[in-house]
């Protein structure tokens, strides 16, 4: 059964009347099992991606077909995808009350779970090619009711949007006093926490843990950034 049936079947629910944030207030809960987990992910970023696509004043077709991407969406399961987006983005709750119910659906790993997220979020923002100030407002508000600090967001706008300041410190998380013993291991860690199968151990679903990719060309830039000047 593939993750867009799941999803589907858990907006049955829908008929009755029930809203799409009572759905998330339902799979929320640290002991979900996977494919529940995959499925809370899911609904949660096109949820809020629904919500970050109309910040800048209009909903394109190449932040519509992002979800297409980030979720390779087969054929035959792009209308159960479009539900989502579209019962998102006709949902009256705000962006922010999505944000924390997303926030306590992953309390124990929670924070590399909502770093995933964020990913994806940047993802869909920079799918028409810019960058709105709406955007990053929206997105920054996100990251703090996520809790992942200003360090963290910098490191993810950095890593999508172009021209932005990027620091080799936020990237892997550490002050720029630590010593190099200290880089590389938050480096290793980085490195472990980017692999696909602690992805979809976290609950990111199998079609969308290209997001490592991205994430390990930064981290490993990072390390051989400050590894490169404290050597020279």
């Amino acid at each position: 059964m593939s993750i867009w049936t799941r999803i589907n079947d858990a907006l049955a629910a829908l008929a009755a009347g029930e809203g799409l944030s009572a759905i998330l207030d339902r799979l929320t809960g640290s002991r979900m099992a996977s494919p529940e987990r995959s499925v809370g992910f899911t609904i949660a970023i096109i949820a809020l991606g629904a919500k970050m696509a109309k910040a800048d004043g209009q909903v394109t077709r190449n932040e519509v077909a992002a979800f297409r991407r980030l979720f390779t969406i087969a054929p035959e399961e792009e209308a159960n995808a479009a539900r989502v987006f579209n019962l998102a983005r006709q949902d009256v709750a705000g962006f922010d009350a999505y944000a924390r119910k997303i926030a306590a659906m992953f309390p124990d790993e929670g924070r590399q779970t909502l770093i995933d997220l964020m990913e994806g979020l940047f993802s869909i923002a920079m799918a028409d090619g810019e960058y709105h100030p709406n955007e990053d407002a929206f997105l920054a508000e996100v990251a703090r009711i996520f809790g992942l600090g200003e360090p963290c967001f910098r490191s993810l706008r950095a890593r999508y949007v172009e021209g932005a300041p990027r620091d080799p410190y936020d990237v892997l998380g550490v002050p720029p006093g630590a010593s190099l013993d200290e880089v590389r291991s938050a480096w290793k860690q980085a490195v472990r926490d980017s692999h696909p199968d602690r992805l979809i151990a976290r609950g990111v679903p199998p079609e969308a843990v290209e997001l490592a990719s991205r994430r390990m060309i930064d981290i490993n830039a990072a390390w051989e950034e400050i590894n490169g000047k404290r050597a020279a």
